[in-house]
């Protein structure tokens, strides 16, 4: 290594000296931004425009990660929410940092998904809500856990 400039360096061998010289980027902060934005995430709503007419706001999350309760491999979903709203209707920026507060939890896939409605139904008091977590298949098993709440009124 001696004489050669890190640029030059293959970036695997970079990275293990950088690892064996104990270098720290200075002006990186522990947790990142990110990191520190998601584990404060709170489900924040505000008033619906619209208290008396029914209509449905759907939300899709195609990136959601948790991890599986008995391996520990990370498990990948899409969440579709479809609701109508009652009182509150839920942030999209606070849903979305929610969500991603579970990506290091250990859960099945079936306490993740009623979790994920009980707390979005105590936030929002929606009039119904449905919850569906689309996970990808692992081992030649494909899961998809729905869950509901209240009564859907037509549109």
């Amino acid at each position: 290594m001696r004489g050669r400039c890190y640029r030059t360096l293959p970036k695997l061998d970079f990275l293990r000296l950088l690892h064996r010289t104990g270098f720290k980027r200075p002006l990186t902060q522990t947790p990142l931004y990110g990191e520190r934005a998601i584990a404060e995430a709170e489900l924040i709503c505000f008033d619906n425009p619209r208290l008396g007419r029914p209509y449905e706001v759907s939300i899709e999350l195609p990136e959601f990660t948790c991890k599986c309760p008995f391996s520990g491999y990370p498990d990948f979903a899409v969440l579709r929410l479809i609701y109508q709203p009652g009182p509150r209707v839920v942030e999209l920026k606070a849903i979305k940092l929610y969500v991603n507060s579970f990506r290091d939890q250990s859960i099945s896939h079936e306490e993740v998904t009623n979790r994920i409605l009980d707390d979005l139904v105590a936030a929002t008091d929606p009039i119904w809500m449905q919850l569906e977590a689309d996970f990808n298949p692992r081992g030649n098993v494909h899961t998809v856990v729905r869950v509901s709440h209240g009564t859907r009124q037509p549109c």
